[in-house]
């Protein structure tokens, strides 16, 4: 099944694509190689979920904080292809989670994402490496940051 065929079946609706807040591209297109830049939990009035895991939200909610960042990527990508179906697979992902310092399970949020890229896109072609790692602050304090790399046709 093609991974627009799946978001239709999952029921996903994407955000639309982020503008860029600073001067950088979302994503550039170099051969075969998509490239996102960081994105973060972007909600449906096109806010971003903020704070700490570990004092202001929680592991589950932490996992939807990515799971929402894992949309605005699709979106993204959707936006500079003109369809999912163009994606091959996932590549690399790169996680950042603000965290308290206590906090230290950084790769189950990043899970939020990992999954949400499975479902869309299987599971060999969606499921690539990854690093998850805690940061002390983000971007306008948003809980969850992703940048990832996609092999595209």
């Amino acid at each position: 099944m093609s991974a627009e065929a799946r978001l239709t079946e999952l029921q996903l609706q994407l955000p639309p694509a982020p503008k860029p807040v600073g001067l950088y591209k979302p994503v550039v297109i170099a051969g075969n190689w998509a490239y996102l830049s960081g994105h973060g939990p972007l909600k449906a009035d096109k806010s971003l979920v903020t704070g700490r895991v570990g004092a202001d939200l929680d592991l589950k909610a932490g996992q939807a904080a990515a799971r929402l960042t894992g949309l605005a990527i699709l979106a993204t990508l959707r936006d500079a292809l003109g369809s999912l179906d163009r994606v091959k697979r996932i590549v690399k992902t790169f996680g950042l989670v603000n965290c308290t310092p206590e906090f230290h399970q950084q790769p189950a949020v990043l899970n939020g994402f990992s999954e949400l890229m499975a479902e869309v896109f299987g599971h060999d072609a969606g499921v690539g490496a990854r690093s998850a790692v805690g940061a002390a602050a983000l971007p306008g304090n948003m809980a969850v940051e992703v940048e990832a790399i996609f092999e595209i046709g």
